[in-house]
Order: structure tokens, then C-alpha cells, then sequence
């Protein structure tokens, strides 16, 4: 019972940590979307947001900023998609980094 508690906790908590990643993309490039209408795997460049590069640094800045997260040319991949920026970010705090 307590195993499913603890799954319980992590699966909201990453829910949380998705949704909070969504409001700041939102809010930093100032999109006229409800945040809710980002699905998780869309992804944020191309065909999914149509993101641009300066968009990139744009989100790289305010993960930064709001998360403690550090992208560098050799990790800007982790930025495909809301889980994939999550994933990063739960990395980074296993490891430390944040």
C-alpha cells in the first residue's frame, strides 16, 4: 500500500512539474494559448508550437530562471517537448544540479 502511495505522489508530482513548465512557456513568450493546450509530447518546435530559435533561448532562460535547469549546446534536445524538458529537469535533481 505505501508503494502505491509513493507512485501516487510521483506521478502528481510530475503532473505538477508539467504543468508549471507549460504556464512558463506560456507566460515567457507571451502565447495567446490556454497552457492546458499544450499536450506533453507536442512538440515545441516545428510542426507542434512552431517555435523559433529565439524561442529556444527564450524557454532555455526561463527553465533557468524558474527551475534551476542549465541547457548548453550539447543538451538543447531536451527541449523537444514539455516531458522531455520535465525528464531534464528531474535529472538535473537526482544529479544535484538543481
Amino acid at each position: 500500500m505505501v508503494m502505491k502511495q509513493e507512485l501516487i505522489n510521483k506521478a502528481s508530482e510530475r503532473q505538477q512539474l508539467c504543468q508549471d513548465i507549460k504556464k512558463m512557456i506560456v507566460e515567457r513568450l507571451s502565447l495567446n494559448i490556454d497552457p492546458e493546450w499544450i499536450s506533453n509530447d507536442q512538440p515545441l518546435f516545428g510542426r507542434g508550437l512552431e517555435l523559433d530559435s529565439i524561442d529556444t533561448l527564450e524557454i532555455a532562460v526561463g527553465l533557468q530562471e524558474v527551475f534551476g535547469a542549465t541547457f548548453t549546446d550539447d543538451n538543447m534536445e531536451a527541449l523537444g517537448s514539455v516531458n522531455k524538458i520535465a525528464d531534464f529537469i528531474e535529472e538535473q535533481r537526482r544529479e544535484g544540479h538543481v
